[in-house]
């Protein structure tokens, strides 16, 4: 089987908010949504304290919550981890926006635009009305997956391929690949380095991993 995760290196992550970005240009996202943010906290006691940079985003959970509330059976989850959205049947009730503890979800009704409320050339050009009034979120970027995948290429290992926000990462921080995959990246990463999985005690079995003291620290 195949099941595409995502590990983000923790010692790594800088906060500079490259990959919330590329992912706003990729998905051609309005303000305020934000499949890929970056929390910037604060952790220890004083005066042992440190600030951490920690990006976030649907977790593409094994169990998600939004998938299990949702009336139209709108969300689903594919057989390879990825968590869709069917647009077409989506009636924007928001019941998976509340659902989702991660705050992943979001809900636009009207097109707004970056630069004084006016659609630039590449904002008109790319506008997709079928996400006015429905629920969007992160798809880990399953178009260029899919599109990898039909072409022969590796998800994670080529550009092509890879989610956006693993691609434009100056540090190197962020990881695809197939967990399932004994020899791929994300694999190997997670054997040999200490993780966590955020809020992993509610049982939703969230696909981002996060990396903490790595051995090449």
């Amino acid at each position: 089987m195949t099941k595409w995760a995502m590990t983000a290196d923790l010692g790594r992550c800088v906060g500079c908010q490259t990959c919330t970005t590329a992912c706003r240009h990729a998905n051609n996202t309005p303000p305020g949504v934000q499949y890929r943010k970056v929390l910037d906290m604060e952790v220890g006691e004083f005066p042992d304290v440190r600030r951490v940079f920690v990006p976030v985003g649907c977790m593409h959970c094994d169990e998600p919550p939004c998938r299990d509330v949702c009336p139209t059976t709108a969300t689903t989850k594919r057989a390879d981890g990825m968590v869709m959205i069917d647009y077409d049947i989506c009636i924007g009730c928001g019941y998976c926006i509340l659902a989702c503890p991660y705050q992943a979800r979001y809900k636009v009704t009207k097109p707004t635009f970056a630069f004084k409320g006016e659609a630039t050339a590449n904002e008109a050009q790319r506008f997709d009305e079928r996400l006015l009034g429905v629920a969007q979120k992160c798809t880990f970027c399953v178009d260029r997956v899919d599109y990898g995948l039909a072409n022969g290429l590796t998800p994670g290992v080529d550009p092509e391929a890879t989610p956006a926000c693993v691609n434009a990462c100056l540090a190197k921080a962020l990881t695809f690949g197939d967990l399932d995959d004994p020899n791929s990246n994300v694999r190997k990463l997670l054997d040999k380095n200490k993780s966590f999985r955020m809020h992993e005690e509610l049982g939703t079995g969230p696909n981002i991993h996060y990396l903490w003291e790595t051995e090449d620290k």
